[in-house]
């Protein structure tokens, strides 16, 4: 059976959820998108769908207080994960994401890539750290996007990828790391390709799977 063809400009809201409780049954693939509450995700999920309404933006960095599941074909969603650090709210608040957070990161299967996003200007902050660290712990591929990259020239923009792919060289993992920009639509050709490329290569691996179980 052919696997259906990755199309991110076919994605739609599917679910809000507080936890991993409240979210679909944890089959299919996932691809998740993770960031600091001022990095520009929702902004990065509609540029890469092509869907300026998608995933709600805001003047207030850290509105995304749920799990937000973004279906694109049957068992193929894309996940937009609650922001941590910056938001200016109730630490009893931010506590409540960061749990969501980390229970979806550490027991969702469907899980199998991770995008990272970072304001370029202010890259590689200790949660990013520790986020990037337990995905390479897990052997999850991951996407790194420095957003923002309109807000600095053009070799600016292309000395802080530098900086940040050599600091993160040493983790030797399977991990890219590239500009973006939601305003200009830097990169996004190149994110676009990465993504696709994941849920292509784990539904190669489930027919395989299923062929070798066809063989016993």
């Amino acid at each position: 059976m052919s696997s259906p063809q990755i199309n991110l400009r076919q994605a739609k809201f599917t679910i809000s959820a507080p936890d991993i409780r409240h979210l679909p049954s944890d089959g299919g693939v996932e691809v998740a998108f993770a960031g600091r509450s001022n990095a520009g995700k929702s902004s990065a999920l509609n540029t890469l769908t092509h869907q300026n309404g998608l995933a709600r933006t805001s003047k207030t960095p850290g509105r995304t207080q749920l799990i937000n599941i973004f279906e694109l074909c049957e068992g193929r969603r894309l996940v937009d994960l609650p922001g941590y650090g910056f938001a200016k709210v109730p630490m009893a608040m931010k506590e409540k994401w960061q749990k969501a957070l980390g229970e979806y990161l550490e027991k969702r299967d469907s899980l199998k890539g991770l995008v990272v996003l970072m304001d370029i200007r202010h890259p590689l902050k200790d949660l990013d750290l520790d986020l990037i660290h337990w995905a390479v712990d897990s052997e999850l591929p991951i996407l790194v996007l420095l957003t923002k990259s309109d807000k600095l020239s053009q070799g600016k923009a292309s000395t802080q990828v530098l900086k940040v792919k050599k600091a993160l060289a040493s983790l030797e993992a399977d991990l890219k790391v590239q500009a973006f920009s939601s305003l200009k639509k830097t990169g996004l050709d190149q994110a676009n390709q990465v993504i696709c490329n994941w849920f292509n290569m784990n539904d190669l691996a489930n027919l395989e799977q299923s062929n070798d179980f066809a063989d016993e």
